[in-house]
């Protein structure tokens, strides 16, 4: 019998391409939206429209801010894995707007799990944390056992989502199979233009057609370890297929800076950096700066025996040519 799967968050990056690892895996995928996504195809829908539209994806209307709403899209599936993806994931909105972004992601991951509690306990629940709820890290690399001390609103409703994920996987009525998988930063051609290594890669492939002659960042030496979003989504899989819940670190265990991001992608594209970007536009500097985050995936390695596929390179270079081909079709 076919495994079903509930994805929330499915119009996302991480969401698009998780569906189709799980459609190529025979499971069928189910996805949570919202009522005006539903309504607006198209635009809304786009990553995964091709799915929805050949029946391989099945798409239900329902809010992380409507307990009702998910419990009975988590009855009427009864799905046996659910992957948490949806939350307010721009950090730099989290600054702007704290209350929703606490809102959202904290009683998203509530809901979510009661509901899943309630009408399908035996379901393996995979939840998205995230690099940033180390924030200001005590050590360096950063692995499941380093002290969380968040530097953002963002990073704050993560790790209340961790420790709510770890409750539902500790009580005893029943306890559920939760995992959470700690992501560190992960890119792709499907990233939404607000993130800033998408900026770049657009601001890149306008410059060389053309259409803009320079691109305002924020801080250059920000650093992060990037890695490509279709191999960390393989991750979250293999995160439900182990005997055991648990916590892993998904990174590359490499550091760049935003700096070094902008030159791979401009030099991929033909141009010289050092005439076309303007650093530390005050719109684009965080109120609060994390330190150096770098993810030691040895867990990752050793238990789920995963290996990003992708080097830096290769996934700017991706970005770049797909940006490159976007402008193009520009009327």
């Amino acid at each position: 019998m076919r495994k079903k799967a509930l994805i929330t968050g499915i119009t996302g990056q991480d969401g698009s391409y998780l569906a189709e690892l799980l459609v190529s895996l025979q499971y069928d995928v189910h996805g949570m939206v919202r009522r005006v996504a539903a309504e607006d195809q198209r635009q809304r829908l786009s990553r995964i429209a091709d799915h929805v539209q050949g029946g391989s994806v099945t798409l239900h209307q329902g809010s992380l801010e409507s307990y009702p709403s998910i419990c009975r899209v988590v009855q009427d599936i009864r799905p046996d894995e659910v992957y948490h993806l949806a939350a307010q994931s721009f950090v730099a909105a989290s600054f702007e707007d704290e209350f929703s972004t606490m809102n959202t992601n904290i009683n998203g991951v509530h809901f979510v799990l009661d509901a899943c509690r309630r009408y399908a306990p035996e379901a393996r629940v995979y939840f998205a944390g995230s690099s940033e709820m180390f924030g200001k890290a005590e050590r360096v690399p950063q692995d499941e056992e380093t002290p969380l001390h968040p530097r953002s609103p963002y990073g704050i409703s993560k790790v209340a989502g961790f420790h709510l994920a770890r409750y539902y996987r500790e009580r005893n009525d029943p306890p559920l199979f939760v995992s959470t998988g700690i992501l560190f930063n992960h890119e792709s051609q499907r990233r939404g233009m607000e993130f800033v290594t998408r900026k770049i890669t657009h601001g890149a492939a306008r410059i060389a057609h053309g259409k803009a002659d320079r691109l305002e960042l924020g801080n250059p030496d920000a650093r992060r370890d990037w890695g490509y979003a279709p191999d960390y989504v393989r991750a979250m899989w293999l995160m439900l297929q182990q005997e055991r819940p648990d916590d892993f670190v998904v990174a590359t265990g490499e550091t760049r800076t935003v700096r070094e991001f902008a030159e791979a992608a401009f030099e991929s594209a033909g141009l010289n950096p050092g005439k076309h970007i303007v650093w530390n536009n005050p719109a684009d500097l965080r109120p609060a700066e994390v330190d150096l985050l770098v993810g030691n995936p040895a867990k990752a390695y050793r238990v789920l025996d995963w290996r990003p596929a992708y080097g830096f390179r290769q996934m700017v270079n991706i970005m770049v040519r797909s940006d490159w081909y976007l402008v193009a079709k520009e009327k």
